[in-house]
């Protein structure tokens, strides 16, 4: 093989890649969501500001934290969990459960405090969660939680806050 030929083949193999990723991300959330209109909207410079970096990926970009690094995995205090982004309950603690998947879930939100949209990004069909209020990205639900619902709620922890119970 000549250069002419490798920088050819090169170029061609970097073109099927790049048109293959932004395959994968079509149909995601963000773009059905981008029609909707939210109680809560805020530039990205003022979400970055009130945001750590984390929950700006997870909440603004649709990111994803690494499974088993949110201390809200292992909160078992009653209480609420609400969006980090503006403060709208959307969890009881009398709903979350161990799923073992390293992420917070639940089997049922708070009434109100959800919206669902079809996510077809890496090449499959899954439910997204986000923020009823300011459209912020939660995590996804699947069908194989526990009773009475039998859904998952799969949320990343750094897409909530926690307010325990007052006695």
């Amino acid at each position: 093989m000549n250069r002419r030929d490798f920088l050819l083949s090169t170029a061609a193999f970097i073109g099927v890649a790049a048109g293959a990723s932004a395959l994968l991300r079509m149909g995601g959330p963000q773009a059905a969501r981008a029609a909707e209109t939210f109680e809560v909207t805020k530039t990205d410079a003022e979400w970055q500001a009130i945001l750590s970096p984390a929950a700006f990926d997870v909440l603004r970009k649709e990111g994803t934290e690494y499974p088993g690094t949110s201390p809200l995995l292992n909160e078992h205090r009653k209480g609420t969990f609400a969006c980090a982004g503006c403060d709208l309950p959307v969890y009881s603690s009398e709903t979350k459960f161990d799923s073992g998947t390293g992420w917070p879930s639940f089997w049922q939100e708070i009434a109100n405090g959800i919206g669902k949209t079809e996510d077809r990004s890496l090449g499959m069909t899954r439910t997204e969660a986000h923020c009823r209020r300011c459209g912020g990205h939660l995590g996804h639900v699947f069908d194989d939680g526990p009773q009475p619902t039998g859904l998952r709620h799969c949320i990343n922890g750094v897409a909530l806050t926690f307010k325990p119970a007052t006695a």
